[in-house]
C-alpha cells in the first residue's frame, strides 16, 4: 500500500479535488465517472490507496465486490438500464489509467452498442453527474442500511 498525493482518487477522497460522490463509508467511496460510457457510470474506490487488486487484502476485495453488487442494483434501478458491466483493470497493459484500485459499474442498454462495439465515452457536466448521483444515492440508502446485497 502506497499513498500518494498525486493520485486523483486520493485527492478526491481527501477533499482536495472535486468529485461527485454517490456513497461513502469507512472503507469505500463511490463516485461518478467524469467521462462516462453511459450516464450512471460509477467508480467504486477503496479509501486506502492500493495500486492494483493484487496489492489489496483479500477480505477487502470481497467487501469491495459485495459493495459493487449493491451499487449495481441501485444504478440499474436509477437509470433504468437493461444491464450493466462490472470492470476492473490492473496495470497499463490492461488499460488502468489511474493507479488506484477502482471498479467500474457501467449501466448498459439494449440500444447502446448495435454494432457490438463499446459506446464512446462522453464528457459529463457536474450538474448532470450530481443529478444522477442523487438518484443513485436514494436507491442505495435503504439496502445498505441493513447490510450488503439485500
Amino acid at each position: 500500500m502506497r499513498k500518494t498525493t498525486l493520485c486523483i482518487f486520493c485527492s478526491i477522497i481527501q477533499g482536495d479535488a472535486p468529485g461527485v460522490l454517490v456513497y461513502t463509508d469507512n472503507e469505500f467511496v463511490a463516485l461518478m465517472d467524469k467521462y462516462p460510457v453511459n450516464y450512471g457510470h460509477t467508480l467504486l474506490v477503496p479509501k486506502l490507496h492500493y495500486n492494483d487488486l493484487l496489492s489489496m487484502p483479500i477480505d477487502l476485495i470481497g467487501r469491495m465486490y459485495c459493495m459493487a453488487a449493491n451499487l449495481a442494483k441501485a444504478i440499474v434501478l436509477s437509470v433504468k438500464a437493461d444491464g450493466f458491466n462490472l470492470g476492473q483493470n490492473n496495470g497499463r497493459a490492461a488499460n488502468q489509467i489511474v493507479p488506484h484500485v477502482h471498479v467500474h459499474i457501467i449501466p448498459r442498454y439494449n440500444y447502446d452498442s448495435p454494432n457490438g462495439n463499446w459506446p464512446s465515452r462522453k464528457v459529463a457536466s457536474l450538474v448532470e453527474l450530481a443529478r444522477i448521483a442523487e438518484s443513485i444515492s436514494k436507491s442505495i440508502a435503504e439496502p445498505l442500511s441493513s447490510g450488503y446485497l439485500q
